[in-house]
Formats: structure tokens, C-alpha cells, sequence
């Protein structure tokens, strides 16, 4: 833990002083960038312009392990910024998450201008760390064995004014041959329930109406705690949250779904039809290779049970295609639970190796051709299934809660964005009064893209809310702060139901 002389000495910072925080991976290293933003912020530092692009007097790396080439993006990204650091005294380097749990003493040898590495277990020590590199003159490496507190005890600087993660649990227990993710965060380490909710409610009254409940294996929690069914009296105990109007949870796996799970879904009110829950391979032999513990009749029956729950449930999901030893006819098998699951969308991974994993050193690796010519079969089959259930929602009727800077050609079409209670994305006509991000609307869809529903009609009827109240307050706040204070971290807004292929773990 972080002694009170560490904490006096961090926060004596000028507050002329920047930093700039860049996230690679999962919803779990965005979340840990808020901590890391909000430590840094409580130390002193202020948030570097948007694109400063490594202009700050500190800029953080918090990284991801879980791709082949991890560490040349960040030596990369290290040796771009080398000869800024050494035109500019007091500039410092920190690098922590996966990657450096991971490479610990490496980092400093292959770029010896880093001033800080830090691990997953003890992101708390950052300000610190940085103010005895300072001090010292010399590089810091500090890697936690084990956690110190538990990430939510640290300060944080929210992403959104209307949408949260609320982390449950830290780890995993499982031993997926792909994934290197529990050698790195540790075992499973669940939260108290009381905290998690006092945590929601702190956030309510702060004008939050939308909570993601995080972690890696999300409906597991409660193994830690002894208590099988701990998730789905989570669940409801969120359903009495007064002001709490949508409740998120990802990731979940398919040998923690239990029938309790789904009920409470379906009967908790304001947890919204939608779940997120990855299938990695329809092959019997692939998930065992995998050391998955489920197979593809047990993955089908949960959704068949959550479909007749909650008919209207949109249901996504991660897939890895060209694991080792994949053959034609085990990516079948993933087609055809493909076409049978009838997923709103896809996460796809083509297969690549992770260093550290058993899944690296396997035979019968499977030639780069091969794995693109499969994930080209698998994104059209899925594309195809995405837009005929996005059509079979032309003429619905829907709540959306306004979102913040998810219609990329929003301006130009003079449309709005938002998200249904399933979390599909919809763009609609900007209406006449004013309608804030975290406000809620009402809309009638007129067509269906595979990827986003359009409500070109009139808006009928708009709902200010708290988070939109919360929204307006902080963004007078940011414009009347100094110039160069701004959101510096990537965008977090509505939660995403999964980050993008190209930066997520998929390890869920």
C-alpha cells in the first residue's frame, strides 16, 4: 500500500504539469486508464490537449500482451518518443499494464529512457513511482506479485458523465490455451457485494444511468466468495437501484451460465436484453484444445434458454478462427453455430500466437492463407446474419439513451446517436429542442444497416435525465477549464458491448 510520505511527496506537482495516457486492449485496461487518469489528476497532473501526441510532461503507456507483435507496437510508440524526451528536460516515460507484468526488467534494457514500469497488481503506485524516478534520477520497476487494493479504492477519472464500468472482480480462474491473461492479472479476486453496490449508487447520485458490471470472467463472480449464485442476487440487487436505468455485464462464460443468471435477467427490469457471451469455436475438438469447458450443444442451450427469456434479446459474441489444428471441418462446425445462434454481431479474431500461452508452441499451426481465407467466409456469413436481424427491427419503436460521439458523420447528416436497450446503434433525426448525451429518446426505426439502424422519422419524444444534467455540468466545466485541459483518454461514452477486433483480448 502507498504510505501517507509516498502520497505527500507524490502530490506536490506543479499544476502547469500534463500527461497524456495512451490504452491498448480490453474494457479492462480502459477502466484501468480511468484510475490511472484519476491518480494522476489527484496528484496534480492535468489532462494534455486531445492529439498532443506525446507533448505532456508524462505520458503513460497502459498496455496489452495478448497479440503476437505487443511489444514491437510499444517499443515502437517508446522509440517515437525518444529524441522528444531528450530535448525536453523533466519529460518522463512510464509504461505499465499487461505487457510490462510481463516483460518487468526488459522494458528499461530495450529503452533505456522509460522512467517508470509498473504492473497490473499496483497501478495505485504510478504518481509515486514517477516522483522517486524523479527524485532519483534513475528508472523505477515496480511489478505487484499479487494485488495491492483492489482497483476501485483508487481515485478515477470517468470517460462518461452518464455511463460506467463498475468492476466486480480482478483475474481468472480459467486456463485457456490462447490466453495469457491469468498469468498477468492473477487469479480470480471478487469484490464485496455491498461495495460494488454502494459504488453504483455513488455513481447514481453523481447523475450516472447506465453501469457495465466488469470483469474477466464476469458470472464467476462469487467463487471467490462462496457463493454460486452471488451474480444473479448482483444482478437483482441492481434492479433496486433508484435512478439506475440500464444494467450492462460483460464478459460472461459459458461454464458459469447458470438458469438463475437468465432469470434474473428476464425479471430485473432495468438490466437491458442483451448479453454478450463468447464462443471462440463451434468445434467440439477445437474448444478442447482450447481448454474450454463447454461444447457447442451446451452453448447453443443457453442461448435457446435466454431467447425464449427474452425473446427480444440481442446476442453477440467473440470467435477465434485458425486456432491450431483447425481443420475445414471444425470451421464448419463454427459456421454452422453461426447460422443456428443467429448472433447480432461477431467479434472475430483471426488466430495469432501469444507469447506465453500453450496455444503458441502447438503443431499443426495453421498457414496464414488459410486463416484469412476463413475469417473472409466467416465476417460475410455473419454480415448477412447481422443485417437480416437488424431488419427485423424497421418499424419498432425504441427508447434510445443519447450517446456521445458515436455517429461519426453525425455533423455532416445532421443526425443524433444513440442506444437501444439491446445496445444496437441507432442514428436519428436531430430534433428541435435540445437533447443532451445521457438524455433519452424515443423513435420509430426506418431502416436497417448491418451494422446501425437509422430512425429518419421525427423523434417522438424526448426525456431529460440526470445523466444528461450530469453531462451539461461537466462539459461546462472542461470548457471553462484553461485551454489544454481536455479528454485525452480514447473515448469510453456508452460503454461498447466489446472493444474492437483489432484491440481486444478475446480471452473471455
Amino acid at each position: 500500500m502507498t504510505s501517507s510520505s509516498d502520497r505527500s511527496a507524490a502530490v506536490d506537482v506543479r499544476s502547469s504539469k500534463t500527461y497524456e495516457v495512451r490504452t491498448y486492449g480490453c474494457q479492462m485496461n480502459v477502466h484501468d486508464s480511468e484510475r490511472l487518469a484519476g491518480l494522476l489528476e489527484d496528484a496534480g497532473y492535468v489532462r494534455a490537449p486531445e492529439g498532443s501526441d506525446g507533448d505532456a510532461d508524462v505520458v503513460v503507456f497502459n498496455t496489452c500482451a495478448v497479440r503476437e507483435n505487443a511489444d514491437n507496437r510499444l517499443y515502437g510508440n517508446l522509440g517515437r518518443l525518444a529524441p522528444r524526451k531528450a530535448s525536453r528536460p523533466g519529460m518522463q516515460i512510464a509504461v505499465g499494464g499487461c505487457l510490462a507484468q510481463k516483460d518487468r526488467d526488459t522494458i528499461v534494457k530495450r529503452a533505456p529512457w522509460v522512467d517508470v514500469v509498473f504492473g497490473t497488481h499496483n497501478i495505485g503506485k504510478l504518481p509515486v513511482l514517477l516522483e522517486r524516478a524523479r527524485l532519483q534520477e534513475e528508472a523505477q520497476v515496480e511489478i505487484a506479485e499479487s494485488l495491492e487494493a483492489f482497483p476501485s479504492t483508487l481515485p478515477t477519472r470517468r470517460e462518461s458523465a452518464y455511463a460506467a464500468w463498475v468492476s466486480i472482480s480482478v483475474g481468472c480462474n480459467n486456463t485457456c490455451t490462447f490466453c495469457i491473461v491469468p498469468a498477468l492479472r492473477g487469479k480470480e479476486k471478487d469484490r464485496r457485494p455491498g461495495d460494488i453496490l454502494a459504488e453504483i449508487e455513488a455513481l447514481v447520485a453523481e447523475g450516472v444511468s447506465e453501469i457495465t458490471l466488469l470483469g474477466q470472467n464476469v458470472n464467476a463472480y462469487g467463487s471467490d466468495i462462496g457463493d454460486r449464485e452471488a451474480f444473479s442476487k448482483l444482478l437483482r440487487a441492481c434492479g433496486n437501484v433508484e435512478g439506475l436505468e440500464r444494467v450492462r455485464f460483460t464478459s460472461p462464460h459459458p461454464r458459469d451460465f447458470t438458469d438463475d443468471v437468465i432469470a434474473a435477467m428476464a425479471e430485473t427490469p432495468n438490466v437491458m436484453p442483451q448479453l454478450h457471451m463468447p464462443l471462440q469455436s463451434g468445434s467440439d475438438t477445437v474448444l478442447k484444445a482450447m481448454r474450454r469447458s463447454y461444447r457447442q450443444e451446451r452453448y447453443l442451450g443457453i442461448i435457446e434458454k435466454v431467447r425464449a427469456a427474452i425473446p427480444h434479446a440481442a446476442i453477440t459474441t467473440d470467435i477465434i478462427v485458425g486456432f491450431p489444428g483447425e481443420t475445414e471441418e471444425d470451421f464448419e462446425q463454427t459456421l454452422h453455430v453461426v447460422r443456428e445462434a443467429r448472433f447480432a454481431q461477431a467479434f472475430t479474431f483471426q488466430y495469432s500466437k501469444r507469447p506465453g500461452t500453450p496455444a503458441a508452441t502447438m503443431e499443426d499451426q495453421i498457414p496464414k492463407e488459410v486463416v484469412q481465407a476463413r475469417y473472409e467466409r466467416l465476417v460475410a456469413l455473419q454480415e448477412e446474419i447481422s443485417w437480416d436481424e437488424n431488419k427485423k427491427q424497421v418499424g419498432r419503436t425504441l427508447e434510445l439513451m443519447v450517446a456521445e460521439g458515436e455517429g461519426r458523420k453525425d455533423d455532416a447528416t445532421r443526425r443524433l446517436s444513440g442506444r437501444a436497450p439491446d445496445n444496437r446503434l441507432v442514428h436519428f433525426t436531430r430534433p428541435e429542442q435540445e437533447v443532451r448525451p445521457g438524455d433519452v429518446v424515443t423513435v420509430e426505426v426506418t431502416y436497417a444497416a448491418p451494422h446501425h439502424l437509422l430512425a429518419e422519422g421525427p423523434v417522438l419524444d424526448v426525456r431529460r435525465t440526470a445523466a444528461g444534467d450530469a453531462w451539461e455540468k461537466r462539459n461546462a466545466a472542461e470548457t471553462a477549464k484553461p485551454a489544454g485541459v481536455m479528454l485525452g483518454l480514447p473515448r469510453v461514452g456508452a460503454p461498447e458491448p466489446l472493444p474492437v477486433a483489432s484491440s481486444g483480448c478475446g480471452c473471455d
